[in-house]
């Protein structure tokens, strides 16, 4: 289905500004500042440094602070929607964090304490919340992820692979933010002054954004959709292109995405941090972009602070509610503005007609994102798009307990054992040595992984965008960082564990190894993390001159991986690892290609195995194009996969041969990206080894190999010859 136009039906804000659009509108308008003291943990000395806090009364359930932003937005954004939305798309990078926070200070080992931990638990709840039963997506690139959550809701929208879509950003204050923030010396003590000549840095805040997206359904429309665009600087992990040549790469895209001129441009919400790289370059790249007579902008961020991850979608929710209300907000802290930057923001808020916003959002490790909202009445061309098909498979590679490639593929081949954990000297052995030097384990994985399928690759040009899916990011740097900080009684945190906790930071790694300027997206979604990588490289990757690089992969941690995943606990044996696959999503020439053609959350929906089989063809043509099955059940969900299983085996009637994977490489929240780099090896070989199925060898005889994940969710990725 292509043409559709995406309109925003209904909106959810929280922050300091206020609960609501009205409140929203009210601090916009007035101009003022809403930075204040920190509240919520104490600090030495019992000072602190100006935050945007959301000021209002949560509730007292142990539901983390996240969580519960979340949901007021939520519920603002689905007042006027009667039907649950098709799927639900969230970018954060803190999820459960401060919660996590405190029970890590006062040495609770209670794994149960830990389930909210995940970021990827922020979107389940909300999907619990509004009854969806289809895709929940999580995005983590840092404080782009809102606006990233956009674009992947954009195109699903476009594709007609939904109807309705909830997405936004999410982020609360934690001590991994304020204290890590601040070890990298980039806040202002006097608070956020963007674009003011003396500003000295940033003000760490909170907040969430949720944006009901309706395809061609311009009833109770509050603004439009136009298009989004996405870029990775590829050059620092925390500080911007000098240039701003990302930023101005995915300013260019979203235009070009909104079929817009830049002469159509009426105001741009700037990124705006007040740090005096970030402002340097973003202006510069206005600059370029707009020449010498650039349309007004200006940056909440003096008055809110930066919400992070809800950056993008609270920018985009304030473009939409000032359309409507014809005003363009002020460039709070600016006296006087730098003239360095050769750019004077608003100053002082103002009316006017508004037709079409451009909003920035950038985030460490180079993510950048901008979206175009526009006002809905005005007939506007409509954008196609194609709707994802099988993506080839150009090369790829593994590591598990057992080795990289070739060794963990010896081992499955004899039907032993791949479980374990490797040495960080073994995980990063074909790499340089200055490239991991500061590095701890998941980045040396995921880098290790690329060039392991670039290398074997007849093409050895570096790809053009990335993805990376993990259930849990970089535990080792996430802990260092806060066992460092209460050690010193919370007064010196490590920047490079800050810099090196996000779970976008070895994608970026990555990026800046291949130099890879693409689309740059990590998500992160428990056990399906690297099917959401795949389904986002079938929405994002196409278009591209090259290749698409998706990449799976979680580390062992000792002692986070025990309390934060179930699965983990109730394995045999500690095991990391994860896949890299090599992709060409536009390529329609022979060979094996991959597919994410299911993805649903399973809860209490007794038909989700019926409508996986739907979703595959039904049961001829499973019959007719699958040799075997690859099934991951994790073991904590065991008895409910393996219910899962056998109710797929009878609605399809058919009974192929199986192979539990996670019995061979362990028990790891990304353990389907080694089994779905199986199923391609199997299937290019035309045989899986006997010791694998029960002793037989299964001649696949030119069909392919269907890997699905039950338990709860359940997923399928189709490996087939092309």
């Amino acid at each position: 289905m292509t043409g559709l136009r995406i309109f925003i039906t209904g909106v959810g804000t929280v922050s300091p500004l206020g609960a609501g659009v009205a409140e929203t509108l009210a601090a916009l308008a007035a101009g003022r500042r809403h930075l204040g003291p920190l509240s919520l943990f104490e600090t030495p000395d019992s000072t602190s440094l100006p935050v945007g806090l959301i000021r209002i009364s949560l509730d007292t359930q142990p539901v983390p602070r996240t969580h519960q932003l979340a949901r007021m937005a939520a519920d603002q954004a689905m007042t006027n929607c009667h039907e649950a939305p098709d799927a639900v798309v969230v970018g954060t990078t803190t999820g459960g964090m401060r919660t996590t926070e405190d029970l890590l200070k006062e040495g609770i080992d209670d794994p149960e304490a830990y389930r909210w931990h995940a970021a990827g638990s922020v979107a389940e709840d909300i999907a619990d919340r509004v009854g969806c039963k289809g895709a929940v997506l999580t995005v983590s690139t840092a404080c782009s992820s809102g606006a990233v959550a956009l674009k992947m809701a954009l195109e699903m929208l476009r594709t007609g692979k939904a109807r309705r879509v909830l997405a936004g950003g999410v982020d609360s204050l934690c001590r991994l933010t304020y204290y890590g923030f601040n070890a990298l010396k980039l806040i202002d003590p006097l608070g956020a002054r963007p674009f003011d000549k003396d500003r000295r840095g940033m003000s760490v805040g909170e907040g969430a954004a949720m944006l009901m997206l309706v395809a061609d359904d311009p009833r109770n429309a509050v603004a439009e959709l136009l298009g989004a665009g996405l870029s990775c600087d590829a050059y620092h992990p925390t500080a911007p292109h000098p240039e701003g040549r990302g930023a101005y790469a995915a300013m260019v895209s979203a235009i070009n995405d909104a079929g817009l001129a830049t002469a159509d441009v009426d105001y741009v919400n700037l990124h705006g941090t007040g740090t005096p790289d970030n402002d340097l370059a973003e202006a510069r790249a206005v600059k370029r972009l707009f020449g010498d007579r650039p349309p007004p902008m200006s940056s909440f961020k003096g008055a809110a602070g930066h919400p992070l991850a809800a950056a993008g979608a609270l920018a985009s929710v304030t473009a939409a509610v000032c359309i409507e209300a014809r005003l363009i907000p002020a460039n709070t802290g600016a006296y006087p503005p730098d003239p360095e930057l050769r750019r004077t923001p608003v100053i002082r808020p103002r009316q006017a007609t508004l037709g079409t916003v451009l909003v920035n959002s950038f985030g460490f490790g180079g993510n950048n994102a901008a979206v175009v909202i526009g006002a809905p009445a005005v007939e506007r061309q409509r954008v196609d798009a194609d709707v994802p098909r099988p993506m080839l498979v150009t090369s790829g590679a593994c590591m598990t307990g057992a080795g990289p490639t070739d060794r963990t593929l010896t081992r499955l081949s004899a039907g032993e054992s791949c479980k374990g954990i490797l040495s960080l000297d073994d995980i990063s052995a074909i790499l340089p040595a200055h490239r991991v030097r500061r590095l701890k384990c998941l980045p040396r994985m995921v880098m290790a992984l690329a060039e392991d399928a670039r290398s074997r690759s007849v093409a050895k040009d570096p790809p053009a965008t990335i993805f990376f899916g993990t259930g849990w990011g970089t535990l080792s740097e996430t802990h260092a960082f806060l066992k460092g900080l209460y050690e010193t009684g919370e007064r010196f945190p490590s920047p490079t564990d800050f810099i090196g906790s996000v779970h976008n930071a070895p994608a970026g790694q990555v990026a800046m190894m291949f130099g890879t300027t693409g689309a740059n997206v990590t998500t992160t979604g428990g056990d399906a993390s690297f099917e959401q990588a795949l389904i986002a490289a079938g929405y994002l990757g196409r278009g591209q001159d090259g290749t698409t690089l998706v990449v799976g992969a979680d580390e062992y941690h000792e002692p986070l991986s025990a309390l934060f995943d179930p699965s983990v606990r109730a394995g045999d044996i500690p095991s990391a690892g994860g896949a890299a696959l090599l992709l060409n999503p536009d390529s329609t020439a022979a060979g094996v290609t991959v597919f994410p053609a299911f993805y649903a959350r399973a809860g209490k929906d007794a038909d989700v195995t019926a409508r996986l089989v739907n979703s595959l063809g039904g049961p001829e043509r499973i019959r007719a194009r699958f040799g075997a099955l690859l099934v991951g059940i994790p073991a904590a969900q065991r008895q409910t996969g393996a219910d899962q299983l056998e109710a797929f085996q009878a609605c399809s009637g058919i009974a192929l041969p199986v192979v539990d994977y996670r019995k061979f490489i362990g028990e790891f929240a990304s353990a389907s990206a080694v089994a779905v780099f199986m199923a391609v090896h199997f299937t290019q070989t035309g045989t899986i080894p006997g010791p694998l199925c029960n002793g037989r060898s299964t001649r696949l005889a030119d069909k392919g190999i269907l890997v699905l994940g039950f338990g709860n969710q359940v997923t399928a990725v189709e490996v087939l010859q092309q």
